[in-house]
């Protein structure tokens, strides 16, 4: 039996880095803007049936924004 074996670079190290540092923005922002950011997923597009005893709520629209922002994102962190 092999064991998987973890090569840990500096790159790893940074990326891991950046991705806290946007976990830990992003729960600020919504700690501190919750009440402004009501209309995240009730969007033109975000599908949403809502019957008696069934509901279905699919963020299409909202999804779509949140792929550019995040290829945005990680274009520009890219870059530098």
């Amino acid at each position: 039996m092999k064991l998987l074996k973890i090569t840990m670079n500096s790159n790893l190290g940074k990326y891991l880095i950046i991705i806290g540092a946007c976990i830990i923005l992003a729960g600020i922002i919504i700690y501190f803007f919750h009440d402004k950011l009501q209309w995240i997923g009730k969007l033109p597009g975000d599908i949403r049936i809502e019957k008696e005893n069934f509901r279905f709520y699919f963020p299409l629209t909202t999804m779509l924004l949140a792929s550019l922002l995040v290829s945005l994102l990680i274009r520009l962190l890219k870059h530098f």
